[in-house]
């Protein structure tokens, strides 16, 4: 049975003190890092909101992108995906950190799974951050995101597989998808 190169293999010591991390963004669909397990999961209290600048994937640093970050909200429920880390995760969670690191801060906090809760890692880029751009008007997101594209691609790509992700799931999201509709309008 083939499986991609970022699957690894579950060994005994796997189960010992998983550590798991929490993807609301691109982690939901690209997935190239080492992980054992993935499971649908959500987190109370934050919502995913298209606040943060993006210079060095889906943009440039004259001509940000926009990427989704965590804003807390109590009464939210964000879903996502939570994956398992193997055995020895230092390498991985470095990895994560490099590809996170436009702004994002590395915390944990509790994840739910139909199994239960667990504590896990997330990404989250705050105000307090050079890329953060904050708030605006759907039909303004829509814009900048159509005609921003980085080294990672398209912004545009990243809205409509995030949407697409989100959709299988079965958890569509009311911000992206009121982006996606002033894409039609604009």
């Amino acid at each position: 049975m083939y499986a991609p190169p970022w699957v690894c293999t579950p060994t005994a010591s796997t189960m010992a003190k998983p550590i798991w991390v929490f993807g609301y963004g691109s982690l939901i669909w690209r997935v190239d890092f080492c992980h054992v397990d993935v499971r649908p999961a959500w987190i109370n209290g934050w919502q995913r909101r298209f606040w943060q600048g993006s210079v060095d994937h889906r943009g440039l640093p004259n001509a940000p992108g926009r990427v989704v970050t965590l804003v807390a909200n109590e009464d939210a429920i964000c879903h996502g995906l939570a994956y398992r880390l193997p055995a020895n995760p230092e390498q991985t969670i470095a990895d994560l950190d490099h590809r996170e690191r436009g702004g994002y801060d590395r915390v944990s906090l509790p994840i739910s799974t139909q199994d239960g809760v667990v504590e896990g890692l997330t990404y989250i880029a705050g105000p307090e951050n050079s890329n953060y751009l904050g708030p605006a008007h759907p039909t303004s997101l829509a814009r900048q995101i159509a005609g921003a594209w980085g080294p990672s691609g398209p912004n545009i790509e990243y809205l409509l597989r995030l949407q697409q992700s989100l959709d299988d799931l079965g958890y569509p999201d009311e911000h992206i998808n009121d982006i996606v509709d002033a894409l039609g309008n604009d």
